[in-house]
């Protein structure tokens, strides 16, 4: 038991590494494409990100995968977009739909979804700095 637990620490302590090293690799690629406007910051930071990684060719392979998947769904839901439950629920399920387990992907988003309005409700009588600090506090904690 008491080394099943330390595999566990040893996990949690893990995913907070990464969690922190992927956080760090944002802010460098942020501060590096700093200037720069809608999607010419996006591709620049695109760019960054992937040449942090192992392999480059296969992160830009996979952020090109994932912006061929959104615009398939914005295409699907075209027909819901003023209505924004409709078309948040629209990309979400042509989203998961896209994926290889979308019944995993949609539990995934309901969890966070739920999470997100567990955070709101704690930090609703906060304002600016105060409420940004809480929301990042509860987002921690997940």
């Amino acid at each position: 038991m008491l080394a099943a637990s330390g595999a566990l620490h040893a996990q949690t302590d893990d995913k907070a590494a990464r969690r922190q090293a992927l956080k760090d690799a944002h802010e460098k690629a942020v501060k590096a494409c700093e200037g720069k406007a809608a999607e010419e910051r996006r591709s620049c930071v695109q760019r960054e990100l992937c040449a942090q990684t192992k392999d480059p060719k296969a992160c830009e392979a996979r952020f090109a995968k994932g912006k061929a998947a959104y615009g398939k769904a914005a295409s699907a839901c075209e027909a819901v977009k003023g209505k924004d439950a409709e078309y948040r629920a629209c990309m979400r399920r042509e989203l998961c739909a896209q994926t290889t387990d979308p019944a995993k992907c949609e539990a995934q988003i309901k969890k966070a979804a739920q999470e997100r309005e567990k955070a709101r409700a704690a930090c609703k009588d906060k304002q600016g700095d105060e409420l940004r600090a809480c929301l990042q506090e509860h987002r921690g904690k997940t």
